[in-house]
């Protein structure tokens, strides 16, 4: 998540707590069910080292909290796990503060790491053999050869890049610290283009039109307020733009399986058409006294995740909700629960 460090110090005042007793972690391992896996990227404490990333087994709801330090024999991920792809039975695990990647098998057992980012971000392949790393300091987007899983060049980008999608051949990157997202050929690795989007943008999707969604989060003391766009890949063009308030502070924007929904963090958890005009006036999930810090959609059976930071010193609480909002569960992560990979 971006602002982490800010918020870790600025919110610890709004303590919060779970009054239901959720499903524990890290008891004794049962036999897992065959049902898709959903992984949990837990950022863990700035600076202490402690990121993790848990397992949740949807058909047993067992737990498995530090599913990487028990696959690999007690080791630890870092420092700040910021995201994790799969790709060609690989995990790829982003360690921002560590500037490294960890590369992992189906199994979860380190295969190699992927050294020399200053604060990487986000992985996106590109093609078999090629990703690209967005970075928080270098002012540059990192190429990575995935056959030798090391650095191989590097495209100069100012700013903050973050989260990144690819169409017709072309990367869409967002920038936080610029009011552009770049676009990179992704045959030449250099920047073709560059679409004003507007302060703070971190996220990005691809909706089933192949139209790119890019979600910017404003500035409030220089009164740009956040907005959504929508852009045609083909010709950068911006198809349309919506407004939010002045106030609000949306992120977190994923989709969901058939790509025609939008969903948002902004305090609640909002829903929206991809067909609509118009941000929707209420959340479909009301925030009430919680504070939520990751969201992902299960593409298996459309359920929503979202995970309620507490006061970004203890573990998280992930609550389950069904596609209409509907709570079902909850059940404990490792600390500052970020986002979710579905199998």
């Amino acid at each position: 998540m971006i602002y982490r460090i800010v918020t870790l110090i600025s919110l610890l005042p709004f303590l919060s707590c779970v009054k239901d007793k959720p499903h524990s972690a890290n008891t004794p391992q049962t036999q897992l069910s065959t049902d898709k896996k959903v992984y949990v990227i837990n950022e863990g404490n700035f600076m202490a080292a402690n990121a993790t990333i848990s397992l949740y087994d949807p058909g047993t709801s067992q737990v498995i909290e530090k599913f990487y330090h028990d696959q690999n024999n007690g080791s630890q991920l870092g420092d700040v796990a910021q995201s994790m792809i799969n790709f060609n039975s690989r995990f790829y695990i982003v360690i921002n503060n560590s500037g490294k990647i960890v590369a992992c098998d189906d199994q979860f057992k380190l295969r190699s790491t992927i050294n020399g980012f200053t604060s990487p971000r986000y992985v996106l392949p590109v093609s078999n053999s090629k990703a690209y790393v967005s970075d928080l300091y270098s002012n540059k987007v990192f190429v990575v050869n995935l056959n030798s899983n090391s650095i191989s060049s590097s495209i100069p980008c100012p700013g903050w890049t973050e989260k990144m999608v690819l169409s017709y051949n072309k990367v869409f990157v967002t920038n936080v610290k610029r009011n552009y997202t770049y676009v990179i050929d992704a045959s030449s690795d250099l920047i073709s283009d560059s679409i004003v989007v507007g302060p703070a943008a971190e996220s990005i999707v691809l909706d089933k039109n192949d139209h790119v969604w890019v979600l910017s989060a404003g500035n409030n003391t220089a009164s740009i307020v956040p907005s959504l766009k929508q852009i045609d890949p083909l010709t950068n063009q911006i198809l349309l733009n919506i407004n939010f308030n002045l106030s609000d502070s949306p992120g977190s924007l994923c989709l969901n399986r058939s790509k025609d929904t939008l969903f948002f963090l902004n305090g609640g958890i909002y829903k929206m058409d991809i067909n609509s005009l118009a941000i929707p006036p209420d959340p479909i999930i009301p925030k009430g006294n919680r504070s939520y810090y990751g969201l992902g959609i299960n593409p298996n059976d459309y359920t929503i995740y979202a995970s309620d930071a507490l006061d970004y010193i203890q573990r998280s609480v992930v609550y389950i909700f069904d596609a209409s909002g509907n709570e079902k569960s909850f059940f404990k992560a490792g600390i500052n629960s970020n986002s979710f990979y579905f199998e």
